[in-house]
């Protein structure tokens, strides 16, 4: 009997246990046509923990040109929230690690450009990496300097000996995106200056633990970043981990900051976030093991529910199109039968329809003007932000549906 292959660490070699497997999964930003009759891309989503590192990261990669192409749909200025946080974060950088001469800023996954914006309107001199080509063409329009590329080794190296060392390399909901984490940090490294830092904000392991956010594991999310687990990496690499922030956006992230050895003290934080991972036993299998039950019952009480309320001759829609979203209803079996709609603001997703579930996806007005018995929050990390705009939905009796962290109706 030929045993199957051990799937290795991308990080440091050592083998990949597997915890959790979230099945047959369409990607998660494919919104289809109604009349496509092109056959849908599917791929097995299952996570596993590197024995040595504690890495916890997708089993199979997902080619990147399937996920981040012309036609990509999403845009880092749909939330008010988002704007301001990427203003604030800007500005941060531009009056603490940009006040030499002639600082040199770069950002990795920049999306629409709603944070290079505010560099290029102070006048900082700055390069933004976005391969998905309309979005970069978004972003160029708000007067940011955009390569529509993938950063890499050689692209570091080619930037560097073009424009020289940059001081601040930034990331925003990309780095956990990439499977090949070694090429990028060779990148990073040549393209630092020597007192430079690399800056990177993702989803963080502990609050996707605890609020069972297994809708943040999908195909663009790679890695699901630790404390612990990115300072093994950064010690791999040549770097020291020298600061930790958390962050409310996007249901729970960490701003990681690295920095060559010596040249930066490291903050307190750091030291405090990894003795909450160990008394929590982040990576410890058994819980793991346990987040993967709490995900178990999602799956059964959240289709559940949504019957009932249909054989009960109610109406439920979807609030939020994400790319979450995808994972939750194919997981789960959640179809049109059982959600008539999904209601979304982003205009290349209106009209067409959700990535394997096959749900339509309408513009908000649908929601105003339908008055639905109940909605599907599938964009919970949004949650504030969408009930203070959709006060009259509860003010006429609608009632929102989550399952974050538990299935329960509000």
């Amino acid at each position: 009997m030929v045993e199957p292959e051990k799937v290795r660490c991308r990080i440091c070699g050592g083998n990949v246990s597997e915890f959790l497997d979230l099945g047959r999964q369409p990607l998660s930003d494919a919104f289809r046509a109604p009349d496509c009759t092109e056959e849908e891309f599917f791929y097995r989503l299952a996570v596993g923990r590197c024995e040595l590192c504690t890495m916890v990261q997708m089993t199979e990669e997902v080619p990147r040109e399937r996920m981040f192409h012309h036609g990509y749909p999403y845009r880092s200025s749909g939330s008010s929230v988002m704007r301001q946080h990427f203003t604030r974060t800007a500005l941060r950088y531009i009056e603490t690690e940009l006040m030499g001469p002639d600082p040199f800023f770069v950002e990795i996954g920049c999306n629409d450009g709603v944070l290079l914006r505010t560099m290029a309107e102070s006048g900082v001199r700055h390069l933004g990496f976005e391969p998905s080509g309309a979005v970069a063409a978004t972003a160029r329009g708000r007067g940011a300097r955009v390569r529509s590329d993938f950063f890499d080794e050689p692209a570091g190296i080619a930037l560097r000996d073009r424009e020289g060392p940059a001081d601040v390399v930034y990331s925003a909901n990309t780095i956990c995106h990439i499977p090949y984490m070694q090429s990028v940090l060779r990148g990073v490294d040549v393209l630092l200056g020597p007192s430079g830092v690399f800056v990177f904000e993702d989803p963080y392991l502990g609050d996707i633990i605890d609020k069972t956010a297994f809708d943040q594991i999908y195909d663009e999310h790679f890695f699901l970043f630790s404390a612990r687990s990115v300072l093994a990496m950064a010690e791999r690499s040549g770097f020291e981990l020298v600061d930790v922030e958390r962050l409310p956006v996007h249901g729970g992230e960490v701003r990681y900051t690295l920095a060559r050895p010596g040249m930066r003290r490291r903050a307190g934080s750091v030291g405090r976030l990894l003795a909450w991972e160990d008394a929590r036993g982040l990576a410890e299998p058994e819980t793991l093991a346990g987040f993967a039950a709490a995900v178990g019952r999602v799956r059964s009480e959240l289709p559940d529910l949504l019957r009932s309320l249909r054989d009960g001759g109610k109406t439920v829609v979807g609030y939020g199109a994400t790319a979450k979203s995808a994972t939750v209803t194919n997981h789960c079996g959640i179809g049109p039968d059982l959600v008539s709609y999904i209601c979304d603001t982003t205009p290349a997703k209106q009209g067409r329809l959700t990535p394997g579930a096959h749900i339509p996806v309408r513009p908000p007005a649908a929601f105003a003007a339908d008055r639905p018995d109940y909605a599907l929050l599938f964009a919970w990390n949004h949650a504030d932000e969408i009930m203070a705009k959709e006060r009259r939905f509860r003010a006429s009796g609608g009632r929102w549906i989550r399952y974050v962290p538990e299935v329960r109706v509000l």
